[in-house]
């Protein structure tokens, strides 16, 4: 295909950062029409060239095309102009406004407005919400939404303006199937009118039923492209990684007889969910799954006391316990990793050991309650070191983090307080294939010296892998309990949407 006939042209970039070469000559095409995968684990350059296309950053050397025309030293607000839009893995939505205001501000910020209009703002917000067909309160502040609803606002934002080149960052990791296929069909539309789309997931089934092009990046240069019927979910997947990626069942059946260290009987909290009972054994990993609203979160967040149920019985290592608050969670011995680390399991700005020791401060606590420092370096160099966080050191800022890194902190974080019981939300929402199969061992790890594991998630290929049992919520009751050899991808999709 000519130049004259290319939407976007990403021409031999490179990209280092002190010394630390980013990206290293990465070129691609973007036709009209055309969903373009960009494949690759954290770390692999699909940050850096997002945000040099969209003009966050300027290459070393390299050019971006944009129908034929050169963009020269363009900043975010150009590249909205030239037809350029992004939705972020992290939304970067303003939580102090409206799901509205949200939604218009990047069109009224590129239309130069010095002036708002909240009947404009309105207008434009319920355009493109009633076209993506979407339950939303527009009068609502964002922060006051639900993780599911936010990701849709950033979705709607980037939709509202007439985007030439829409760059989607994972942007269904918290959307319900429903969701997904509404926004598949808005992404067909949308090609249908010749927009072009970069689509970005660690979801490889998605990835190959919306893509018509994929480009694998690993260690900041293309090690594949090609048309995306000539590939599979395994072949990008060794791709990404360069190594063969297991799908099958990682764990054995746990010998009989280990008493429960969790038991859940009849738990339930009016609106949310009802008559909650399981239990959790010894060296057990345990899946909770469930459409998003069944009830799956509110569950985990009642027993580590973030909401507490308004019935039943929590009982850790045969002894009942009250929980009311996440302190009581925590003294009782559960530890919880939720399911927005950015804004409720890390300290952005702090390091990565300060982040670490944040939940056994008091366990370092010495003589006239100082802290022992030196124990808690040795410690937090010690989790360091298990956990393969890849970081200069444990100094380096959270901040700084890939998202499977990240994460891998939040997790050392509660091992550092070695809980009896361990709860992960989403433990691998927005992480990479090579991270998501660490993060998995580590857990398996723990499961094996004692730990009971409970994982709620939508990644139903995670929980057939590497779950002993999985239950399955709907409409905020366990409707299906699964185990052993029940345990397969289409038997779960099917007791979740029956």
């Amino acid at each position: 295909m000519s130049p004259a006939q290319t939407v976007l042209e990403v021409r031999d970039i490179v990209k280092t950062y002190g010394g630390v070469r980013a990206l290293g000559g990465v070129s691609l095409t973007l036709d009209p029409g055309e969903v373009h995968c960009l494949a690759g684990e954290n770390g692999s350059g699909k940050s850096t060239l997002i945000k040099i296309i969209s003009g966050v950053e300027r290459p070393d050397s390299g050019e971006i095309v944009i129908d034929g025309e050169t963009l020269a030293h363009t900043t975010p607000t150009g590249a909205i102009r030239a037809g350029i839009q992004v939705i972020y893995q992290d939304f970067s939505l303003f939580p102090n406004l409206t799901a509205a205001e949200n939604i218009a501000m990047l069109s009224e910020l590129a239309d130069r407005r010095k002036l708002s209009s909240r009947r404009r703002i309105r207008a434009a917000a319920e355009r493109i919400v009633g076209e993506l067909g979407l339950n939303i309160d527009l009068d609502a502040d964002v922060e006051q939404l639900s993780v599911a609803d936010r990701q849709l606002i950033a979705i709607c934002r980037a939709l509202v303006g007439e985007a030439r080149v829409l760059i989607m960052d994972e942007p269904t990791t918290a959307l319900t199937h429903s969701e997904v296929e509404r926004l598949f069909a808005i992404v067909r539309r949308l090609q249908d009118r010749g927009v072009s789309i970069v689509f970005v997931s660690h979801k490889l089934d998605e990835v190959l039923r919306i893509s018509q092009h994929v480009t694998v990046l690993r260690n900041g240069e293309v090690v594949e492209s090609g048309p995306a019927s000539e590939y599979t979910g395994r072949r990008i997947a060794k791709a990404m990684t360069g190594r063969e990626v297991s799908e099958e069942r990682l764990v054995d059946d746990l010998p009989e007889g280990r008493a429960p260290l969790l038991a859940v009987d009849g738990l339930g909290r009016k609106g949310a969910f009802a008559d909650v009972s399981f239990t959790v054994r010894a060296g057990e990993i345990l899946g909770i799954t469930g459409l998003l609203g069944s009830g799956r979160s509110e569950i985990a967040e009642a027993i580590f006391g973030v909401a507490p149920a308004d019935t039943g019985t929590v009982t850790i290592d045969g002894r009942a316990r009250s929980i009311r608050s996440i302190n009581d969670a925590v003294k009782a011995g559960i530890g919880y990793v939720p399911e927005d680390r950015l804004t409720q399991g890390l300290f952005l700005e702090k390091s990565i050991a300060d982040n670490m020791v944040a939940a056994s401060l008091d366990s370092y606590r010495g003589r006239a309650l100082l802290l022992d420092r030196k124990r808690i370096g040795r410690s937090m160099a010690d989790l360091f070191r298990r956990l393969r966080i890849k970081a200069p050191n444990v100094l380096a800022p959270v901040r700084s983090l890939s998202g499977g890194n990240a994460q891998r902190v939040v997790i050392a974080k509660w091992l550092d307080r070695k809980p009896s019981i361990l709860m992960l939300n989403g433990p691998t929402v927005g992480v990479d294939i090579g991270s998501k199969e660490e993060i998995f061992a580590i857990l398996r790890e723990q499961a094996a010296n004692g730990m009971g594991i409970v994982v709620i998630s939508d990644d139903i290929p995670e929980l057939v892998s590497s779950c002993h049992r999985v239950l399955i919520v709907r409409a905020g009751r366990l409707v299906a309990e699964l185990a052993g050899d029940e345990i397969d991808v289409d038997r779960i999709q099917e007791r979740m949407t029956a």
